[in-house]
């Protein structure tokens, strides 16, 4: 005959699976945030990683124009707009012919690029035909000019910019200054690049 009250109860009692259980949530939830703060901070590498990338091609695109630009089709000097955060100049950026009218203007915290051929006979430049796309996003200059102004006098030993207005038939070299950040909450700290363009074809 069993002795039913000799019997030990070798199942968990109610207390144990409520431990258990909290104990697996407890840990699962510490898991999903490490997941998730690890997946954030990989996704603002990488979007950081592609703002900069972009910030240099943009650089380097400005530079080689800048050091290209010439007078219009039409005659017009190199440089038509310097302004801080907007210049307009002329330049054969392209394989044809023609002198391209560019135009860098800052639109909240996107550096846009306009571009304008010369057309018709006689050549013009009609400005409604500007084809404008974003050229550098998450723009995070601040008060700190975008484009600077320099003389034939500038030296390496002194920086001093030309006084605005600037008179564009003074300009002889040309600089950029861009601090990108794509997240100021996240991002561990912005991207700075500055860089200076000589006017090869001055006289």
């Amino acid at each position: 005959m069993i002795n039913w009250k000799n019997q030990k109860n070798s199942g968990m009692t109610l207390l144990e699976v409520t431990v258990a259980i909290s104990i697996f949530l407890l840990i699962l939830f510490s898991l999903t945030a490490i997941m998730t703060t690890s997946f954030r901070t990989q996704g603002i590498i990488w979007e950081q990683l592609g703002t900069q990338s972009e910030g240099r091609r943009v650089e380097q695109q400005f530079v080689n124009e800048i050091r290209r630009a010439t007078n219009s089709s039409v005659g017009a000097y190199p440089f038509e707009l310097a302004l801080d955060n907007e210049i307009i100049f002329y330049s054969n950026i392209d394989t044809d012919l023609g002198i391209e009218r560019v135009h860098y203007f800052l639109t909240s915290t996107t550096l846009m690029k306009g571009i304008v051929d010369p057309t018709g006979d006689p050549l013009t430049y009609n400005t409604s035909t500007e084809v404008v796309s974003a050229a550098v996003h998450s723009m995070a200059n601040g008060g700190v000019p975008i484009f600077s102004y320099y003389d034939g006098d500038y030296s390496y030993m002194s920086t001093s910019t030309l006084p605005a207005p600037v008179d564009v038939t003074d300009i002889d070299m040309v600089g950029i200054n861009l601090t990108l950040e794509r997240d100021p909450n996240y991002s561990p700290t912005a991207f700075h690049i500055e860089s200076k363009a000589k006017v090869r074809n001055n006289k």
